[in-house]
């Protein structure tokens, strides 16, 4: 029989439950930046570890997931297919579409395309188009899809689109001048940090982000925004390029595992 008391219009909530977790005062603590102190565990020169696997969408023709703490990026390739225009062009298209999920930032965000998902569109977009040869595929459409699940900063996910979206490329076989990797420098005080979170980008003066093929010790792309000198934008590219070449051994360390399995 049953209670009289039961109202069935509601959905009844579970018999045990947990007080939510919070960021504790020492966690925010280590959020603060300062200028020759060691941060959340690594010196200025150290990047955050960087995890990346190929092949994990089976409905593209390449993908790939990176992620490096609390930035995680999954990006898939789509082509090269015959364009549906009707000019013909001699040289490939290549599009690269970036979105935040709506659950990416600390504040949620409106699911529909605006500028700063162009703007990141755009530079990895200039990164990757040197590398490509697009020449190979005429008449040709090779779609890139970003999708950012988390975000630590812009620079981070400018920089770690443009490694994911470049072993994307590879997984699908499209054939390429060279991996491009990408690291993001800025300046805290009189120190270079490199890869800052969102937190290290907002207090610092000015920031930079460098592409390029390490393989052929080529610069592919090079973004910067703040207020730079000529030495610190020296000290951010010499301090990025080196970064790059341990980048470049996860990806090319990922895309040999992909093909093995």
């Amino acid at each position: 029989m049953a209670l009289s008391n039961f109202d069935r219009r509601r959905i009844n909530g579970p018999e045990e439950s947990f007080s939510p977790v919070f960021a504790s005062d020492e966690e925010d603590e280590s959020l603060l930046v300062t200028p020759g102190k060691s941060r959340q565990g690594r010196s200025a020169g150290d990047i955050r570890p960087v995890f990346l696997e190929a092949g994990l969408i089976n409905q593209a023709n390449g993908s790939a997931y990176i992620e490096t703490e609390r930035t995680k990026i999954a990006c898939g390739v789509y082509g090269p297919r015959q364009s549906k225009t009707t000019v013909y062009s001699e040289q490939g298209r290549l599009n690269v579409e970036v979105k935040f999920t709506p659950f990416s930032c600390t504040r949620r965000r409106v699911p529909i395309h605006d500028a700063e998902d162009r703007s990141v569109a755009v530079q990895i977009y200039q990164a990757l188009l040197p590398a490509v040869r697009l020449e190979l595929l005429p008449k040709s459409t090779i779609d890139v899809y970003i999708t950012i699940i988390e975000n630590d900063g812009i620079e981070g996910c400018i920089a770690a689109g443009s490694v994911a979206a470049s072993a994307a490329l590879a997984d699908a076989g499209i054939e390429m001048l060279g991996l491009v990797v990408s690291c993001a420098a800025s300046a805290i005080g009189k120190e270079i940090w490199l890869d800052p979170t969102e937190v290290e980008a907002e207090a610092a003066s000015g920031s930079l982000i460098l592409a390029g093929m390490p393989a052929l010790d080529t610069i592919t792309s090079i973004w910067q925004s703040g207020r730079l000198t000529s030495a610190e934008i020296v000290k951010c590219m010499e301090a990025c390029q080196e970064r790059c070449e341990d980048i470049h051994a996860v990806v090319a360390q990922g895309l040999l595992l992909n093909a093995q399995n």
